[in-house]
């Protein structure tokens, strides 16, 4: 019989692409995710029977306990980039890790591996990066041979980076870029799901710092991305001061109407985060450990934003054509 993995946030950005990878190994995945028929689109990605969504409230012990059961490996790819309600940074991404390694190890599972980020920080101020650090330490002290990823920021057909900017290029006449010279390493979706892969299967315990093949400043990728989608957009400095009056105005919409209107453009915890490099730390295990050669991201994400051109998939056709 085919071993089985309970994967937290399995129909999210990262987890539908562990799913997809796990499903090609054989395995049987269980998916805990808190609306498991939002997530029935992933059923198709395995054998019948292979791939089975089912409820799971990861800040309550009985309902983790359950969706254990059984399970050989367990992967947590639960993580928010706002809090709204009783899903806050501190429940989300440090009691949660922690709650679920620690019932980990009392349903016998014997691998897990935990999705954190580049930038955890357990002397941070900003309480992203500080829980971040948090649910790493608490995931260790229950599961010491547990595998933790911390991925640079993650793009692919779903992401909410590159899409977010080429939307906006679409719809403004100039691109706004704050912090322009930070630093990211953005990898590919897909990769971090291999690397997942690797956890499960082969990788030793520890840290794996996770980026793609160069690191490149904010204000370059935004550059690159408006060649791809084929438009001319002057990008535009915005200011800090300016920036921070607009993220703490959004953040008190969404408290004032308790998050009814959810702050999906810019909190002040991201534009903090945005003034840091998130690359690589030298001398950092990382893809090469796991056999992994990331993807650049201008070789794939031209495969999605075509959307975002002002002729859309016709655009490389336009040149051809005799009017």
């Amino acid at each position: 019989m085919s071993k089985l993995v309970t994967i937290f946030g399995g129909s999210g950005f990262v987890g539908r692409y562990v799913v997809q990878r796990l499903a090609r190994e054989g395995w049987r995945i269980r998916i805990a995710v808190r609306h498991p028929n939002q997530a029935l689109f992933l059923k198709p990605y395995g054998a019948v029977g292979q791939v089975e969504p089912v409820f799971c409230n990861i800040r309550d012990d009985a309902s983790v306990r359950q969706v254990l059961q059984g399970a050989d490996a367990v992967v947590n790819c639960v993580g928010i980039l706002s809090p709204g309600g009783r899903n806050t940074f501190k429940a989300v991404q440090a009691e949660g890790p922690g709650r679920i390694a620690r019932l980990a190890v009392e349903a016998g599972a014997t691998r897990l591996v935990h999705l954190s980020a580049i930038g955890a920080d357990a002397g941070s101020d900003i309480p992203y990066a500080r829980t971040k650090a948090e649910g790493e330490a608490a995931v260790l002290a229950a599961f010491p041979t547990a595998v933790i990823l911390r991925p640079s920021v993650i793009f692919g057909p779903e992401d909410d980076f590159f899409n977010r900017f080429a939307a906006m290029s679409r719809r403004w006449p100039v691109l706004p870029v704050v912090h322009g010279k930070t630093r990211f390493q953005p990898v590919y979706v897909d990769d971090v799901a291999k690397a997942v892969v690797a956890g499960i299967e082969r990788a030793a315990p520890g840290v794996y710092e996770l980026g793609g093949p160069m690191p490149e400043a904010f204000r370059d990728l935004m550059r690159q991305m408006l060649t791809i989608v084929m438009r001319k957009r002057p990008l535009l400095d915005l200011p800090v001061g300016l920036a921070g009056v607009m993220a703490a105005t959004l953040d008190g919409v969404q408290k004032i109407t308790g998050g009814l209107v959810s702050n999906k453009t810019l909190t002040r915890d991201q534009l903090r985060l945005l003034a840091r490099d998130n690359v690589v730390s030298p001398g950092a295990r990382g893809f090469a450990d796991l056999d992994i050669a990331p993807q650049a991201f201008e070789a794939v994400i031209p495969e999605y934003l075509w959307p975002f051109r002002p002729t859309g998939q016709y655009a490389r056709l336009r040149p051809s054509i005799k009017l």
